[in-house]
């Protein structure tokens, strides 16, 4: 099935079981090691999704009209993607967070930290 145009303003009525009242869904993706904790404490989990895969879990959560908190694995939010940039640039019912690889976080530089630099200057996140 493919997902719909990210850019479109119509969204689908919302279903009766995601009411005003419902809960936010709690989503990971990512490697299958990382996303196993996250499964633990009650995240759904995808394991080493493509990111076909996370474009279409976006493009349900968009068209739905369904609150959401996802946690993506660095690799995988750096893929981009039109759904992925939608929710990015509306925020709101949808947050998104990106956390390093396991394997690797020492690595890790999150986006925000070049515009916090830009800002405040290089020096700015030095200890």
């Amino acid at each position: 099935m493919e997902p719909a145009n990210p850019h479109s303003d119509h969204v689908p009525q919302q279903d009766s079981l995601q009411s005003g009242t419902s809960p936010s869904r709690l989503i990971a993706m990512g490697s299958a090691a990382l996303v196993q904790g996250f499964a633990l404490i009650g995240f759904e989990a995808y394991p080493d999704p493509t990111p076909e895969q996370m474009e279409t879990i976006l493009a349900d959560l968009v068209r739905q009209r369904i609150k959401a908190f996802v946690i993506l694995e660095h690799q995988l939010a750096a893929s981009g993607g039109p759904w992925l940039n939608r929710v990015l640039s509306e925020g709101g019912r949808i947050v998104v967070t990106e956390i390093p690889q396991l394997h690797s976080p020492e690595g890790y530089k999150p986006a925000v930290e070049a515009q916090v630099e830009a800002i405040l200057g290089p020096r700015a996140l030095e200890q």
